[in-house]
């Protein structure tokens, strides 16, 4: 999984379209934060939705294995008033909490593990980390959007301040993409520097998650697409996952 190294300090303005509202809603709909309700935002990056969850009533924390991530979300943290333990670690080597109410891993930030191995730990580690009735919420790519929408590349953007070229190309292993990104981001006026990110995702089949989280132990899996709850289509992008310990 890439780090994300300098692609922290642009990020939140390229995930300026992200509903973080709607997904905090989905959330607290169906798991609704009470006295010292424990959750952990797994992929937590700058911290934008661990913010939004402290503020709607949950004791979070946040784990991401980048660090410039870790660093700006304790940034936000700080300016909003907040505090939250942050922990640098990787998904799939989750270790370290007991008896937590709610996990997610927002943000398709679970399509950064490119084997279905990393999977399965990852959701059984976080299935022992959940006390008994404790939630499970995740999204991921769907197919579609990984063979078809993603192949519609190049993608770019340009706010004057921040510039990206953003190309995608197919690898050999079966849904998986290769994001190439080159950025200028603006250091004083006219003058921009240039860095480059390469990140590769890969999904799976909506059957072969469920398959997993029942394998693990989890029950009361409910699968919808696109933020709207309703069943994926073919071609729904955003498939989302919750399921109860």
């Amino acid at each position: 999984m890439n780090s994300y190294g300098r692609f922290a300090e642009v990020y939140d303005q390229l995930m300026e379209d992200i509903p973080y509202d709607q997904y905090v809603e989905w959330i607290t709909k169906h798991a609704p934060a009470t006295t010292h309700s424990k959750l952990l935002d797994v992929g937590c990056g700058t911290g934008v939705m661990l913010s939004m969850l402290l503020k709607s009533g949950y004791e979070a924390a946040g784990l991401d294995l980048s660090e410039e991530m870790l660093m700006m979300a304790n940034t936000r943290l700080q300016t909003q008033g907040q505090q939250a333990l942050l922990v640098c670690q990787s998904m799939d080597e989750l270790d370290g909490f007991v008896d937590l109410d709610v996990v997610c891993i927002p943000i398709d930030s679970i399509n950064y593990l490119q084997q279905w191995s990393q999977v399965k730990e990852t959701l059984k580690r976080i299935y022992e980390s959940l006390r008994k009735g404790g939630q499970l919420f995740f999204d991921v790519h769907s197919l579609y959007k990984m063979d078809t929408i993603f192949m519609d590349g190049p993608f770019t953007y340009d706010d004057g301040e921040v510039t990206y070229i953003w190309h995608t190309e197919a690898l050999d292993t079966p849904h998986t993409v290769e994001h190439d990104m080159t950025f200028f981001v603006e250091v004083e006026e006219d003058l921009f520097e240039r860095f480059d990110e390469q990140h590769i995702q890969r999904s799976f089949a909506v059957d072969d998650y469920v398959q997993l989280l029942r394998e693990i132990g989890f029950t009361n899996i409910h699968v919808t697409a696109d933020f709207n709850e309703q069943a994926p289509t073919a071609e729904s992008e955003r498939i989302f996952f919750h399921a109860v310990k």
